[in-house]
Parts: C-alpha cells; sequence; structure tokens
C-alpha cells in the first residue's frame, strides 16, 4: 500500500525548501516528491499529516561511539541493530560506526565484524550504519583525551592499510593529528584511497594544520575539544579550522563539551554550508546513570557527563537533542539546523547512496521537526518509528 506523508514545509536535503509537500513512499522508497497543489492523494493510499512541521532528510551522524547499552567496538549483529533501533527513534536514519583507539589487533577484529553487518540488510525499523570513522590510532599524545597513550601509533601507511583491507574498504573518515610524523604521507594516500581526512586530538600549528590541508584533510573532528588552544600569536589547528572556508567542522552541540557561546562562534564561522553536529555518542547514551565501556575501558555517566578518569569520553547526546541545542544555542532557523545534520555531512563524506536527501528513487528516510528543532516524528522506511502520524 503507497503511504503519503505531508507537512507545512519540506527540506529537501539539496538545500530546497517546498511548501505544503506530498511525499509519495512505495515499498519503503520515496517514489515522488510534489506538493498538495499538484498531486492528489491516491486512492487508498496511507497517509501521514504534520501540519505544523517540517520535514527533512533522516539524520547521519559520522561520529559515534555507541548507544543502548552497546559500542560499535563489539562488532555484533545485537549491538548494532540495539543502537540502530534507539537512533531511528531519535530521528538518525544513518551512521558512521566510529572506533576508539584499541590494542590493533581489537581494531582490525572490530572493522572486519563491523564490514561484515554493514554488508546484511538491517531490520527495518533500524539505522544503518554506512561505513567506519577511524578515531585513532594515529592521534597526538598530548591532546588524546581519553584514548589509552598505550595503543596510540605513528601514522603509517602500512597499518591503515590493513585496516582498510579489514574493513572491505568500508573506512569512509579517519581522524589524524596532522603534526605527527609520517602524517601528510597518510592523509595524502587515505585520500587517494577515497577515505576522508579529519584533523582532530592534535597539537598542531597553523603552518602544519595548513600542510594537512594541502594534501587532502577535510574536516575537523569535534572542534575545539581535544585540539590546541586559539591564540592570537599562534592561531593552531583551530585558528584554521575557523577560518579556512573549505574545511568542514564537527562539533558536539550539548552544552557539556563546549559553551552555548562556543557554539554561535562556529556557527559565526563555518555557517549552513561547512558546519557539521555529530554526537560522538557512546555506550551509554539512552541508558541510566552509571558505569559503561567505550572500546576497551569504563566510562563513568553522571547528570549528562561521561568521564574517565575524570576526563570527557564522548557523550551521551542524541542528534535529534543537538538540533534543539544548536536551534536554542546560536537562534538559527531550524532548516540551518537540518542541513548541518544531513546536506554537509554527506556532502563532506562523499556518499552516493542516498543519504541525506529527500527525493524520489531514495529511501523513505525522513524526520519531521517543529520550530524549535523538537523532534515530532522518524520515519524510516516510510514507517513512523517514533512520534506520531496526524491525520
Amino acid at each position: 500500500m503507497a503511504t503519503v506523508i505531508t507537512a507545512g514545509k519540506l527540506f529537501d536535503g539539496a538545500g530546497s525548501m517546498v511548501e505544503h509537500p506530498l511525499v509519495l513512499v512505495e515499498d519503503g522508497r520515496i517514489a515522488a516528491v510534489s506538493t498538495r497543489e499538484a498531486s492528489q492523494t491516491p486512492v487508498g493510499a496511507r497517509v501521514m499529516d504534520f501540519p505544523d512541521a517540517t520535514l527533512g532528510p533522516a539524520f547521519f551522524d559520522i561520529h559515534i561511539h555507541g548507544a543502548a547499552g552497546h559500542d560499535v567496538m563489539e562488532a555484533t549483529p545485537e549491538a548494532l541493530e540495539a543502537m540502530g533501533k534507539f537512533l531511528a527513534a531519535h530521528g538518525t536514519g544513518a551512521f558512521l560506526a566510529a572506533t576508539v583507539t584499541a590494542p590493533l589487533d581489537a581494531t582490525l577484529r572490530a572493522v572486519e565484524g563491523i564490514a561484515k553487518l554493514i554488508a546484511q540488510p538491517m531490520d527495518n525499523s533500524a539505522a544503518r550504519p554506512v561505513g567506519i570513522h577511524l578515531e585513532g590510532p594515529f592521534l597526538s599524545h598530548a591532546k588524546r583525551g581519553v584514548h589509552p597513550a598505550e595503543h596510540l601509533l605513528a601514522p603509517s601507511i602500512e597499518t591503515f592499510d590493513r585496516l582498510f583491507d579489514a574493513a572491505e574498504g568500508q573506512v569512509r573518515l579517519i581522524t589524524l593529528a596532522p603534526e605527527l610524523p609520517g602524517a601528510l604521507e597518510l592523509a595524502r594516500h587515505a585520500t587517494e584511497r577515497g577515505v576522508r581526512v579529519s584533523m582532530g586530538h592534535s597539537d598542531a600549528t597553523a603552518a602544519e594544520t595548513r600542510a594537512a590541508i594541502a594534501v587532502g584533510a577535510v574536516s575537523s573532528t569535534h572542534t575545539f575539544n581535544a585540539m590546541r588552544a586559539l591564540d592570537h600569536q599562534e592561531p593552531g589547528i583551530l585558528g584554521m579550522v575557523l577560518s579556512d572556508d573549505r574545511l568542514f567542522a564537527e562539533l558536539i552541540c550539548d552544552g557539556v563539551h563546549s559553551r552555548p557561546e562556543i557554539a554561535r562562534l562556529w556557527w559565526r564561522a563555518k555557517g549552513r554550508e561547512r558546519a557539521i553536529l555529530i554526537t560522538d555518542a557512546m555506550s551509554a547514551t539512552g541508558m541510566p546513570d552509571g558505569e559503561y565501556r567505550l572500546g576497551g575501558f569504563s566510562v563513568q555517566v553522571a547528570k549528562g557527563r561521561a568521564t574517565h578518569d575524570g576526563v570527557l569520553a564522548g557523550s551521551v547526546l542524541t542528534l535529534d537533542r543537538a538540533l534543539e541545542n544548536f536551534v536554542a544555542f546560536t537562534g538559527a532557523e531550524v532548516e540551518d539546523g537540518m542541513h548541518l545534520l544531513t546536506t554537509n555531512p554527506s556532502a563532506m563524506i562523499g556518499l552516493g547512496d542516498g543519504v541525506g536527501r529527500v527525493a524520489a528513487g531514495y529511501e523513505a528516510n525522513l524526520v519531521a521537526v517543529n520550530a524549535d528543532g523538537r523532534l515530532i516524528a522518524s520515519i524510516v522506511r516510510g514507517q513512523v518509528v517514533a512520534g506520531a502520524a496526524a491525520g
């Protein structure tokens, strides 16, 4: 049976806004995008109407380690399915499974397992992994955060290729500290293999950052966090990230990793075309306060903060909450925030499989949000998995 989804407005993920949209869904895919004035509802079609909401593509999280009590390093069907169902209920339709620095053999096993799961069909009510984000092991000791120092490695093309091959080519993004010996050669090599390079966990100077951009670096990992502080005489990596219009920049918009004033600064610097909202969520996301795992070490979670030995260790943020926070912190329009959760991450990663768009032929993964950015409904493959359809 066909389904028709209507709303007050539609952000299509390609930069266009449609008033009074009508989205026709058949067999879990979008058959047509039109307007209520231009098209009639097919006889017998099921109707979902969100008259006061804006429709948009389901969110795409390019930096997430876990949720719902599970860590992506488990690399099991149970772990990724539990994560996927939880994420779908919060508006996320796709994600990159982010590793954390661990013994190399453990990371190789994890990416091999994740790659096999990416190739398998997912539950129709779950967000799906569409690639792997290697956060580590090529990070700065000075800015490692909670990444275990004993497992950090010098940038190595050979080691990267082992990870890439174990992942069956599913590595889409790598975080790299550009100041490390061998980092520029690795950034160039990874880019040549189709992997996007994000600079992070770094104490790089402006010159070292500029050199990484010249060989392919395109983004910044959780901007401001685990990064050389801004100085007016040595702008460092942060000065380059905020001032170079070519670079995308992630932000954990939870009010914990950075204050609302910093979110406003980041938004003014990067704007609609280069800002990306992420969660950096770990296994405790969606769970009660307590002790959880991030990769191979324990994390204590209390009152919205995840820490390891007093250092922030990921977040318990969801992307629907990130959107609400972004709108509240910056005063931006909800359509701007949706751009940062769909169009920009998809453009940065370079995926060509329909993530971040509402268009004919794409999977019917959508969200409906109100003017404050609050999630009204999450729709995965044409089915509501969170919220209630009106009409």
